[in-house]
């Protein structure tokens, strides 16, 4: 099975306003609670999570699913989704007939969610969180249904919804059975760039968000993971 992954937090642009005196932000998320009730197997075996466990202030706070539903997903991303300097948490969760969701927690539970793609063991795969475009508001970038649609997504938290802001197709990021996902957004100098594969797996492709529109550039042939490794997007 998957071990259960430590997130890491997001290397994000700083935050607009510090977070409030005396509130305690979460320092570390881990799935918990290995499940085979939805035996999808995207990521190498049937088991997922039952269980998502939020370190708050030195405390463990340990929110537990509804039958139907899992964590199909490689680790909890931690990443500051409303710029008040404390990380939200970035989870992928998928329904036992409706398949994957993008979805954000916060230290007491569920915040947003995408609604679910619609059918059973259809996924979506995370890229990362950023300021894409520089107005000071983070975007989430995942590509939902990684091996059949192969859509890119951004979504941004807007209070208590996830809205849709971008998307294109022939982006993937993601083989059927692999544990790990591939890309990711990388923070470069001229602005933070979205690395994914294209749809057949032939070449890395480099996107930004520009003007309101996906801009994508061909950046060579896909030879491996290592093609799609993120600070990579930033040579040259």
């Amino acid at each position: 099975m998957r071990g259960a992954a430590l997130a890491a937090l997001l290397a994000l642009w700083p935050p607009l306003w510090p977070l409030a005196a005396g509130a305690e932000p979460i320092s570390a998320a881990d799935y918990a609670a290995p499940t085979d009730r939805y035996p999808h197997g995207a990521l190498g075996d049937d088991l997922e999570w039952a269980a998502l466990v939020l370190t708050v202030g030195g405390q463990q706070r340990r929110f537990t699913l509804p039958e139907e539903l899992v964590f199909e997903d490689t680790a909890p991303r931690l990443a500051d989704l409303g710029g008040d300097g404390a990380p939200e948490v970035i989870v992928v969760e998928s329904h036992a007939s409706q398949g994957a969701r993008l979805a954000v927690w916060g230290a007491e539970g569920r915040i947003a969610a995408t609604p679910f793609i619609g059918a059973r063991f259809r996924w979506l795969a995370p890229l990362g969180a950023a300021d894409l475009d520089g107005d000071g508001r983070v975007e989430i970038a995942y590509v939902e249904t990684p091996h059949l649609g192969r859509t890119l997504r951004l979504v941004r938290l807007e209070g208590g919804t996830l809205v849709p802001v971008a998307e294109a197709k022939g982006h993937t990021n993601h083989r059927f059975g692999d544990t790990f996902l591939q890309g990711g957004i990388a923070g470069c100098p001229g602005g933070p760039v979205i690395v994914t594969a294209d749809a057949g797996w032939r070449r890395a492709l480099h996107t930004r968000w520009q003007g309101g529109a996906l801009v994508t550039e061909d950046a060579g042939r896909y030879a491996g993971p290592d093609s799609l490794a993120p600070g990579a997007a930033c040579e040259g």
